[in-house]
């Protein structure tokens, strides 16, 4: 049996890049609350992506929820069925109804077009995901939340370090993001959140502590979301080697774009309009055109042990909790079903060798 091969793997720095972060920690014994590399890492995250204001949490999750409690958002949200569940779950636990809305045609994000046709009385803002890097259409969707007086929170977990299109990450009032194991970029488990002004940061701050704005009092219901010292201390490390990991993603990136080129029934995502993709995964659109399903070619991989992933599929819509809601029937969502449908993320890391990426290409090809 073949060695396997998984459709994401987090990158790690050399660990002896890293022991002198854990050396100081030892000797300092400050493990959380906003300590040294805490505030170093907020710093350099904040010139490295070019952000005015950005806040370091636990997770690109409570990213999400503590955002929604800043803005105070209610009601209904407009969001996209065609993303990892945390985005409507956040809408959920709030108390908020989230409201899919379809992806524009050929797209694998939110079209503006729908999302106004979906605005109701009870709507307080629109969430959208910049899915896989792929800038959302911001221009227009900061246009209906203009024209509408909605707040705009978007979801920017798969976006880290993408430039382009009016650079995404200082657009609408926050944009979230996730450093999970399986992002671009990566603190074992972390987040952040970037706000539009000073004073959304501050609310932001006191929220990921409980709440607290001083020592004695406690005026807003916050949470324990803090980062902890170990995982800043990992992100400074992990930044140094960003643009080399980027580098690599996109030499794998081009590797595949080549080899596919000529394969009929399987598309490729574009990048034309992206200054800096990430190339954090490797989405191919299987057609009907292809020599055989999409589900069929998946399993064809896995009995190889190469184990991609159908990201987004099924859509957040079709699960249980979600699937009552009138926004969730499928003839409401054409799009995002067909993307659904015929997605499969195929393996893209920084160390995925040649002769790898040569045993995944020629299952595809059916070589």
């Amino acid at each position: 049996m073949d060695k396997p091969l998984y459709v994401t793997r987090p990158y790690l720095p050399p660990l002896a890049e890293v022991l002198p972060s854990l050396e100081s920690i030892w000797e300092r014994r400050v493990l959380t609350n906003a300590g040294p590399y805490h505030q170093e890492f907020e710093r350099e995250l904040a010139s490295f992506l070019g952000v005015p204001h950005i806040s370091l949490v636990t997770n690109g999750t409570v990213a999400l929820s503590l955002a929604l409690e800043a803005l105070d958002i209610q009601g209904e949200v407009i969001t996209t069925p065609f993303s990892f569940v945390a985005t409507s779950h956040a809408l959920m636990m709030r108390g908020v109804e989230p409201v899919f809305a379809d992806l524009a045609y050929g797209s694998v994000n939110i079209d503006p077009v729908q999302v106004e046709k979906a605005i109701t009385d009870r709507t307080t803002a629109i969430m959208p995901v910049h899915c896989y890097g792929i800038p959302c259409d911001v221009n227009g969707l900061e246009t209906v939340a203009r024209n509408h007086h909605l707040h705009l929170i978007y979801d920017a977990a798969h976006a880290f370090g993408v430039g382009g299109r009016d650079d995404i990450l200082n657009r609408g009032d926050m944009s979230t993001l996730s450093f999970h194991a399986t992002k671009a970029f990566n603190t074992f488990e972390g987040g952040a959140i970037i706000s539009s002004n000073a004073e959304r940061k501050g609310a932001i701050d006191r929220l990921r502590n409980f709440g607290f704005r001083d020592e004695l009092c406690v005026d807003a219901l916050g949470a324990n979301g803090k980062m902890s010292e170990f995982s800043a201390a990992l992100g400074l490390v992990q930044l140094t080697h960003f643009e080399d990991i980027r580098r690599r993603r996109q030499e794998i990136d081009a590797r595949y774009r080549s080899a596919f080129a000529d394969v009929a029934g399987l598309t490729c995502l574009s990048y034309d309009g992206i200054d800096r993709p990430n190339y954090s995964y490797f989405p191919v659109f299987i057609g009907p055109e292809f020599r055989v399903t999409r589900d069929a070619l998946y399993d064809e991989l896995k009995s190889r042990n190469i184990h991609g992933r159908r990201y987004f599929y099924p859509l957040i819509s079709n699960f249980a909790m979600y699937r009552g809601l009138p926004s969730s029937r499928p003839i409401n969502l054409p799009n995002a079903t067909r993307m659904a449908n015929e997605v499969l993320c195929l393996p893209m890391y920084p160390d995925l060798d040649a002769a790898d990426q040569d045993r995944i290409i020629g299952i595809v090809r059916g070589d």
